[in-house]
């Protein structure tokens, strides 16, 4: 045994495996960081619908749950809609069964897998795309240049403190960006392999990252159509033959139907969802696109999200970037680009829409990495171990800035909160509210379920389609039936002076307290 370990920690690769294992580590450290606090830290709406929906399939197959949770828990789950597979929100239930109980932070432990199989993805083929540039320097220095920029991919996709907030937070995109991490690296090898292999393995990838969240098809389909003219078209003299020869491919025919074919099964049993999304996703807002400040909010999110040193090394790198790499992250950056021209709104309003930017981040520095480390390698030694300080700094900032909105906040008591709110609401008539994050907090941690009164964002979008309403009759119809009106979220209630002023002249108080405000519908005041 003693000789084996012996063998191992003199290999060359040991020190890189040690790092890569520490740099893992580290990772999820970061993501595993005050696990058991309530999903309200990122994104509360998204994350609070999954556990909903966990719930709704846990007790689904739960056999000793009592019916009238049963069906409560179902409905609930049906209230959300159905935006794609409950992947995430499957395993937890079965998970839930597991264990005994719901846990919704084991969302949080299966994301950070997740993510730490896309991170590993990266690694090897940021590793394998700089092995691949290699033009000069020998055997040993092209080895080291490999691994330290391979690591360099690592360390960030493991510290962005973006990364680590968006990758633990129970939804399906770090899934879908850990997918499309693996799936670049199955297509790069089949770019230059041409195996029937990688073609079954790229299409199952590919499929899982598009079966996850739909919207990864368009990066799918430009990394696929990039680096299949990349190698098709060296076979060719013109570009029209390598069209040709694509059309033509068994291989790429079979990569499409595999990556496609899960998604399509799927939503063919949900007939008008797709249409009704484009409707009102894309073409009623395709007229943000003709809007220059579009575009801006896009780059200045993108840019917060991801670090601006970071973009403009990532820049630099698809400059530097040769051949078949260069096709890959071209390719992978134009499907992203024309996914946000379909979805013009949440580029600029939805952060964890731009969650597969960190793998494409990570593996576009990679060129400039390389180019860096040439340039160290000739320097004195010194200068290696200023830059690998440096290095050393940034890791250990970047995990500091990802901690901090983690220690900082505290939602431990919302549970209790939203149940005491719950238990002052009648039950003799129905609700409507003005409440956080879709009424799911009360729905979650409450079990009751009120309609909504839409909140400014919703109403800055229904002007942003053009169907904005007039107040009264808007009012009217939306409290028709109901017997009662709950506020919760008061900031939001400030920014409606209409509604302020039509609940506080025409209706009574019934109930208020520490957060919470309930008029009475039933008694309108003369």
């Amino acid at each position: 045994m003693l000789t084996r370990w012996r063998a191992f920690f003199r290999r060359p690769d040991t020190a890189y495996i040690i790092l890569t294992l520490l740099l893992l580590a580290l990772g999820t450290a970061l993501r595993l960081y005050d696990l058991t606090d309530q999903p309200i830290d990122f994104h509360p709406t998204r994350q609070l619908r999954g556990a909903i929906v966990a719930r709704g399939i846990y007790y689904q197959l739960l056999p000793s749950a009592d019916e009238t949770a049963r069906q409560q828990a179902a409905a609930f789950w049906a209230s959300t809609g159905q935006y794609e597979p409950s992947i995430l929100e499957g395993l937890m239930a079965l998970a839930y069964l597991a264990i005994g109980g719901e846990v919704f932070w084991i969302g949080r432990i299966i994301n950070t897998l997740f993510w730490l199989m896309g991170g590993l993805a990266t690694l090897a083929l940021a590793r394998r795309m700089v092995a691949a540039q290699s033009s000069n320097g020998g055997d040993e220095q092209a080895f080291v240049i490999a691994w330290f920029c391979a690591l360099a991919a690592l360390a960030y996709m493991m510290t962005l403190p973006f990364g680590v907030q968006a990758s633990r937070s129970l939804q399906p995109d770090p899934g879908m960006a850990a997918w499309l991490a693996l799936s670049a690296f199955a297509l790069y090898r089949w770019s230059e392999t041409r195996s029937w292999r990688w073609v079954l393995f790229g299409g199952v990838v590919g499929g899982l990252a598009v079966l996850t969240k739909a919207i990864a098809v368009y990066s799918v389909a430009g990394m696929m159509i990039a680096l299949a003219f990349y190698s098709l078209r060296k076979q060719e003299q013109s570009v029209a033959g390598a069209a040709a020869r694509m059309l033509l491919n068994p291989q790429l025919w079979t990569l499409a139907a595999l990556t496609l074919l899960p998604t399509a099964i799927y939503y063919l049993g949900r007939q008008g969802r797709a249409a009704e999304y484009f409707t009102s996703w894309t073409l009623a807002l395709s007229h943000l696109l003709l809007e220059p400040r579009f575009y801006l909010s896009w780059l200045n999110l993108i840019q917060k999200l991801l670090n601006p040193l970071a973009l403009i090394i990532a820049f630099v790198g698809l400059l530097l970037a040769r051949q078949r790499t260069r096709a890959l992250l071209w390719g992978w950056w134009a499907g992203y680009v024309v996914y946000g021209l379909f979805l013009p709104y949440q580029m600029t309003t939805h952060n964890y829409y731009h969650l597969q930017l960190v793998p494409l981040t990570a593996l576009s520095m990679t060129p400039a990495f390389q180019a860096g480390m040439r340039f160290l390698l000739r320097q004195k030694v010194i200068w290696r171990w200023a830059a690998g300080g440096c290095a050393l700094a940034v890791v250990i900032w970047m995990s500091w800035q990802a901690l901090i909105p983690l220690y900082r906040q505290d939602f431990r008591n919302e549970p209790a909160y939203w149940q005491t709110i719950a238990s002052y609401l009648p039950s003799d008539g129905k609700i409507v509210a003005l409440t956080q994050d879709y009424g799911y907090r009360l729905m979650y941690y409450g079990w009751r379920k009120v309609t909504l009164w839409p909140n400014r964002g919703e109403i800055k979008l229904s002007d942003l389609r053009g169907s904005s309403k007039e107040f009264e009759q808007f009012f009217d119809k939306r409290v028709q039936d109901k017997s009662y009106f709950l506020i919760t979220a008061f900031k939001q209630f400030e920014d409606q002076p209409e509604l302020k002023q039509m609940l506080y002249e025409h209706y009574p108080i019934l109930v208020q307290g520490q957060g919470y405000l309930i008029f009475d519908l039933t008694q309108k005041k003369p």
